[in-house]
């Protein structure tokens, strides 16, 4: 199930590019790339939500459904956003809390990710 956080993000712009040179595979991105940009950006001037609190949502159904490679990019972008790690543990617990006990098991992801981000600091 668990991969190793510095693992997941060693490998996983590999693996996006690799599928994006699959047949077919650059107009999926094509197609997402620009709905993802569009629905993340900063809200707020216009009365919405922060990309944090966007990021913390996206985590939060991340978890919820159990998609690792969600899990591993969200916490980043939770971080990048200016999360604090609480926030994005916060965020989690209540994945939990709507998703029950096999949804618990994948916030040990997040604890890893975390970890991995404590000793390789991100650049805001």
């Amino acid at each position: 199930m668990q991969q190793s956080a510095t693992a997941f993000y060693e490998s996983w712009p590999a693996k996006m590019n690799a599928m994006k040179a699959a047949p077919g595979g650059g107009d999926i991105g094509k197609a997402f790339g620009p709905f993802f940009q569009g629905l993340m950006k900063d809200s707020t001037p216009d009365g919405g939500l922060a990309v944090k609190h966007k990021e913390l949502i996206a985590l939060g159904i991340g978890i919820a459904v159990r998609c690792e490679p969600c899990i591993f990019t969200h916490v980043e972008k939770c971080l990048k956003a200016g999360a604090t790690p609480r926030e994005v543990m916060d965020a989690a617990g209540v994945a939990v809390m709507m998703g029950g006990g096999p949804v618990y098991t994948y916030t040990t992801i997040v604890a890893a990710a975390l970890e991995h981000f404590a000793a390789h600091p991100i650049a805001h």
